[in-house]
């Protein structure tokens, strides 16, 4: 079973998940290499899933941000990505710099992989949620998978999860999900119909031709909007009170658990600070531990 996902993270933890098989070393006066399989997790609704890591295909595109007409092979999606993840919050850096560069041309390889695993007859299994990256994803994946023949199902993360000891866990998305967890969602898979696959891809047909310059899930449905549609939350945080960048960006993300990126933030930050609307107080190379303030 192939397994489709949409962030990093998210993607890092199947890989874990679907890779039954560990192998370790042994510290003493002689390294030994062990092999065996991994034993199953004694907590609840804990297990593995089986299969490998190369079972496990990341389509980290971020599709909803930016021009969705481009082709995601395009080199207006690559520097896109680029953009989002580098904004020297890590100062620079060479290495880092040519990895990020890299990142989508990685996605592009997973792409083609997938293609080939379809080819191939492969079943495929989407995992996905609610946040805007994820949905935009799904949808924009079901134009590949409406081509093919292939077994399809999908398993939606849900907003909550009743544990035994009557405590309540919520989510937003798969990236808040340990590899050992992703098992105890499998009674939650559902087989798509050719019809359901054809109706997702319409509907990013339809986000295309709208090509807004930010996509959302609102009232359960995926719209595109405005570029400032998440500046309110900017607005409601920041004072004349000096604060680090960083801490602010926290503060938004822990309070609006929206499934944007601190790198979004970041973008609608600095713009604010070209425009003289925020103002820093204390600079640094890596932008995130600037002081900012209201200007």
């Amino acid at each position: 079973m192939i397994e489709i996902l949409f962030g990093e993270s998210e993607a890092g933890a199947m890989k874990a998940a679907k890779n039954t098989i560990i192998t370790g070393k042994v510290d003493g006066p002689t390294a030994v290499w062990m092999a065996g399989r991994k034993k199953t997790p004694k907590k609840e609704n804990c297990g593995w899933i089986e299969g490998t890591s190369e079972d496990v295909i990341c389509l980290g595109f971020l599709l909803d941000i930016g021009n969705i007409r481009e082709e995601v092979s395009s080199e207006y999606r690559r520097r896109l990505i680029y953009s989002m993840y580098a904004q020297e919050q890590w100062g620079k850096d060479a290495e880092t710099d040519a990895e990020l560069m890299q990142l989508c041309d990685f996605y592009c390889t997973e792409m083609e992989r997938l293609k080939a695993y379809l080819e191939a007859g492969e079943p495929v299994r989407v995992w996905y949620s609610d946040v805007p990256y994820s949905r935009c994803g799904f949808c924009q994946v079901c134009t590949v998978l409406q081509n093919y023949q292939n077994e399809v199902s999908v398993v939606k993360l849900p907003e909550y999860r009743i544990r035994t000891d009557h405590s309540i866990v919520s989510y937003k998305s798969w990236s808040e999900t340990a590899a050992e967890e992703f098992a105890g969602f499998l009674y939650l898979e559902k087989k798509l119909s050719r019809e359901e696959i054809q109706m997702y891809a319409m509907a990013w047909r339809i986000l295309q031709e709208d090509n807004s310059p930010l996509r959302a899930f609102v009232n359960g449905k995926l719209i595109g909007v405005p570029e400032d549609f998440y500046d309110f939350l900017i607005w409601q945080r920041i004072t004349q009170k000096p604060v680090k960048e960083a801490r602010l960006i926290g503060d938004i993300l822990g309070h609006s658990q929206l499934g944007i990126g601190d790198w979004w933030y970041a973008k609608r930050i600095e713009y604010f600070i070209q425009t003289g609307k925020i103002k820093i107080v204390e600079d640094s190379e890596n932008s995130y531990k600037r002081t900012i303030c209201l200007a």
